[in-house]
């Protein structure tokens, strides 16, 4: 039961869809499936609205990455749910301001998590975002997005090695040994991907504090995040569920603003 249920959250990413319901001020519970999993995202919402104070019409707001599984997934919603869909992007804006090409076309879990950031730390912060792939953005002490990078996520790197050559094997994406050496192949696969990430994120983070003048927070987030991160000295902070939380933010702006337009 959910009796502080305010609306509910639909992140679809690149091979994963995460869902959460949330209070105006926090998420209350969160789950990830994956995108092939339609049917079992709709139960999974109706599970947060079952014995909850929601309204007879549910609220959900959806932001996306993957419009061919979030197209469809509106349409469950309202018809299955009889949900009234909130679109990220189309019907509520995101909370950070931006100095980009006019042409840049930035995803919007990108400017999620960079509303997000500037939100909880309001200060300029570098944000990390290790799943398929990696993004390292720069949001300033104004909150405005700068852009960033974007590179392949673990995984993806393990399998173009495999893919790409006749020898190395298929492996999963894991923490290598504590070696300096990776003694096997796959370790030395491991080894290569972990600190190759570590390091590409230390020099990216070097170069944006080089560019603002300033020693921004870095944070983390994504899937490997965890994986990568527990332990650096560079990442000063681990955040979860990221993008629901600038989603969240964004769904509480227009709320204010709307309030204050009355």
């Amino acid at each position: 039961m959910v009796p502080e249920l305010s609306v509910l959250l639909a992140s679809v990413g690149n091979s994963r869809t995460a869902l959460a319901c949330a209070s105006p001020d926090r998420l209350l519970r969160v789950d990830r499936l994956r995108n092939a999993e339609m049917g079992a995202m709709v139960e999974t919402m109706r599970s947060y609205l079952a014995g909850s104070d929601a309204a007879s019409e549910p609220l959900v707001v959806v932001s996306t990455v993957n419009r061919s599984v979030s197209a469809p997934l509106i349409d469950r919603l309202g018809a299955d749910l009889s949900a009234r869909v909130l679109r990220i992007g189309d019907d509520l804006p995101i909370p950070v301001g931006t100095c980009l090409d006019a042409d840049a076309t930035p995803g919007q879990d990108r400017l999620l998590n960079a509303a997000a950031a500037f939100d909880r730390f309001r200060q300029a912060c570098v944000v990390i975002d290790a799943g398929t792939a990696i993004t390292i953005d720069f949001v300033d002490g104004e909150g405005t997005f700068h852009g960033g990078a974007i590179a392949p996520g673990a995984q993806m790197q393990l399998d173009a090695l495999h893919e790409w050559t006749d020898a190395l094997p298929a492996l999963s994406f894991a923490a290598p040994g504590a070696d300096a050496f990776g003694p096997n192949t796959r370790q030395a696969m491991l080894h290569g991907v972990f600190y190759g990430i570590r390091g590409m994120v230390r020099h990216i983070a070097e170069r944006y504090a080089e560019a603002y003048l300033a020693y921004p927070a870095i944070l983390a987030t994504g899937g490997d995040a965890h994986l990568l991160f527990d332990g650096d000295e560079l990442v000063e902070h681990i955040v979860d569920d990221l993008t629901l939380h600038g989603m969240l933010a964004a769904f509480r702006v227009a709320g204010a603003a709307e309030d204050a337009g009355r």
